[in-house]
């Protein structure tokens, strides 16, 4: 029996010449991920374990992204700690305010992750790598304890949903279009501990920006990961970013999936998921007009350089509208320098947005743009629970940066190509 490419890595990673759905392995792998909110509760379980070293330090990668630069006391008490077992144990990969970003966008950017990689981190959205092709997914900070004393994670191997995309997106459609759409069709535990595997003649049309986008909203469906295979773009993009070998790892054609879902790319529209689900799902015809009072753009979802210079395009010679703020956030410190370079954040602050530097930020309701009740925010992020960006009764509206960068200039939940039409 043929396996998917999630079992085929996990195979490999476990020294096993096959598996299959709902085996148990132990898996070595090839990088462990913390931030500054569970690196240091991994960090308190690592020793209170008596654990004295840790099994490799050029696999561990700590990212201090959330809540920095440092909010408050208790966020710099966090951070010292990572710090502090950073430099104990040597660990190489410590990415700190002035060199850091939002982990899901500075790990690929860095080389950090390759094709055929088993990565775990302690952050659901680490299923974002599955874009390059390898299996990561999202685990507890205790789990990353072990991961960084070992090297070695336990797992079930997920059955697989195939995913398979035809077509190619039209203009002001993005990646976020299509993850929105499919967790619109299939439900936030739609894919609940199994694999989305995206496959089909669509994908070639996909840039890779686009891809990590849609991997790293696999975890909005209950998928385990989300990947997809290997191709020209994908190459081209970690040539010069990674300097180790790595393998490339197909599907069999016999693979056994527990379902299929087709997706005509050609057919989508923008999309938005209102509150408070990810899958509450409406096209933007159906759900335009609707008030607003804060628009977020950036985050590990779309922080990337393709996401800002798409807003930067629709906010050119326009201005935010009165009674909203606009706050633009790159993803990493290369892209805010890529901002600089290309005059898109000249365009964002000519534009009346404010213009932060690498952060998650307002994505949890941690800072730079906390909402108080009754407000309610249209944002590139990932996830629009009760609460998620501050007050209980104040609400987020996931959208593209097309349709959040427009929504900004309308004052309401807006058309991208309506707002260009009359550029």
């Amino acid at each position: 029996m043929g396996m998917t490419m999630t079992e085929k890595i996990l195979a490999a990673h476990a020294g096993l010449p096959a598996v299959k759905a709902g085996d148990l392995i132990e898996a070595k792998l090839d990088l462990v991920l913390g931030n500054d909110i569970t690196t240091p509760v991994a960090i308190t379980t690592f020793e209170a374990a008596g654990l004295t070293k840790v099994f490799d330090r050029e696999k561990i990668a700590i990212v201090l992204d959330h809540y920095t630069p440092c909010k408050d006391i208790k966020s710099a008490e966090l951070c010292a700690q990572a710090r502090a077992f950073a430099a104990k144990h040597g660990i190489t990969h410590l990415y700190d305010v002035g060199e850091a970003g939002i982990e899901h966008a500075l790990l690929p950017e860095k080389g950090l992750v390759a094709p055929g990689d088993c990565v775990i981190g302690a952050d659901s959205h680490t299923c974002t790598y599955g874009a390059l092709g390898a299996f990561s997914t999202g685990v507890g900070s205790t789990d990353m304890a072990a991961g960084m004393a070992i090297g070695e994670n336990w797992f079930k191997v997920p059955a697989a949903i195939k995913v398979t995309l035809k077509g190619a997106l039209r203009p002001y459609v993005s990646g976020k279009d299509v993850i929105l759409h499919l967790i619109g069709l299939i439900g936030v535990d739609g894919a609940l501990y199994q694999s989305l595997e995206f496959t089909g003649e669509g994908v070639a049309s996909l840039s890779m920006d686009d891809r990590f986008t849609i991997a790293n909203m696999a975890i909005e469906a209950g998928a385990k990961n989300g990947i997809f295979p290997v191709d020209k773009k994908t190459i081209a993009y970690v040539n010069g970013r990674v300097n180790r070998p790595y393998t490339v790892y197909e599907a069999d054609a016999d693979a056994q999936y527990a379902r299929e879902v087709v997706i005509d790319l050609a057919t989508l529209a923008p999309t938005v998921s209102l509150p408070h689900l990810p899958s509450n799902t409406k096209t933007i015809d159906e759900a335009k007009g609707l008030p607003i009072q804060q628009v977020v753009i950036g985050s590990c979802t779309n922080g990337r350089i393709s996401d800002l210079r798409q807003a930067a395009a629709i906010l050119s010679g326009k201005h935010v509208a009165k009674g909203v703020r606009c706050i633009v956030i790159p993803a990493t410190q290369e892209v805010s320098l890529q901002c600089i370079r290309e005059g898109l954040a000249e365009i964002f602050i000519a534009a009346g947005c404010a213009l932060s530097t690498p952060t998650c930020g307002p994505c949890l309701g941690g800072h730079m743009g906390v909402m108080s009740a009754g407000e309610r925010a249209v944002s590139t992020t990932n996830r629009n629970f009760v609460g998620r960006m501050g007050h209980v009764k104040s609400e987020v509206v996931l959208a593209s940066p097309a349709v959040a960068a427009a929504s900004a200039v309308a004052g309401c939940l807006a058309d991208p190509r309506e707002i260009m039409k009359g550029a």
